[in-house]
């Protein structure tokens, strides 16, 4: 039997549910914050303009999102598009947005409007406090804050579901160039410490195949701040 693992989050994409989307969107994240909230808007409104949806096998429709905050993972699990299906496409730019394109080249950009998160805020000076305090600061603090923090951000972020989307966000239509599909490479082991791995990024040392860390040469590392490289 064929099935479609993904059919119950188009329907509900469909109707706009976007309560029960961000709900799901929490088992990924792992909590809820508003820029969660954010990105499964952005990704609803493009995916409701080009009419489509992806079941993750083809790279029939990509998804190039500008920043690894939480915005992106709204718009991995609303559009279905990962970098584990390879339809995700990271531009490390630092903007708040996402395009959405099918492999003729046409897309749906969706930004967020400069000056939104401080107006997202202007009435909840609470929010602005604890945030700046816990996650921009780091601070240390107590159980009781930390459970006020997550309270207050998650209300935060249903309450983006509540905000008319052109308060929100810019969206245009734009025309997208596309890499070619993923291509699918043999694996090799690595003769230094035996492990398998991808052949395209094995380096000859000392007349052996080995992986890269092996290597000693540099490759590239996603992480918080971005993508560096790491030797």
């Amino acid at each position: 039997m064929s099935m479609n693992p993904r059919e119950e989050i188009q329907k509900k994409i469909e109707a706009g549910d976007m309560r029960w989307l961000l709900l799901k969107t929490g088992e990924l994240h792992g909590h809820f914050c508003p820029f969660v909230a954010l990105g499964v808007k952005a990704s609803v409104i493009a995916l409701r303009r080009l009419k489509a949806f992806t079941e993750g096998i083809d790279e029939d429709i990509l998804a190039i999102v500008e920043t690894n905050n939480c915005f992106a993972d709204g718009v991995q699990m609303t559009t279905g598009c990962t970098f584990g299906n390879n339809a995700l496409i990271f531009k490390d730019v630092g903007k708040t947005a996402m395009t959405l394109a099918l492999r003729g080249g046409r897309g749906i950009r969706v930004s967020l409007k400069p000056g939104y998160p401080e107006e997202m805020t202007a009435d909840n000076p609470e929010a602005r406090e604890l945030f700046e305090r816990f996650i921009r600061r780091r601070e240390k603090g107590t159980p009781e804050e930390m459970r006020r923090l997550k309270d207050v951000w998650e209300a935060l972020s249903f309450a983006q579901l509540e905000v008319p989307d052109e308060r929100q966000f810019d969206v245009k239509e734009v025309a997208v160039t596309l890499p070619g599909h993923a291509p699918i490479h043999p694996s090799r082991t690595c003769a230094e410490c035996g492990e398998a791995f991808m052949e395209t990024r094995g380096r000859i040392r000392d007349g052996k195949f080995v992986c890269l860390p092996c290597s000693g040469d540099a490759y590239f590392v996603l992480e918080g701040r971005g993508i560096r490289m790491k030797s």
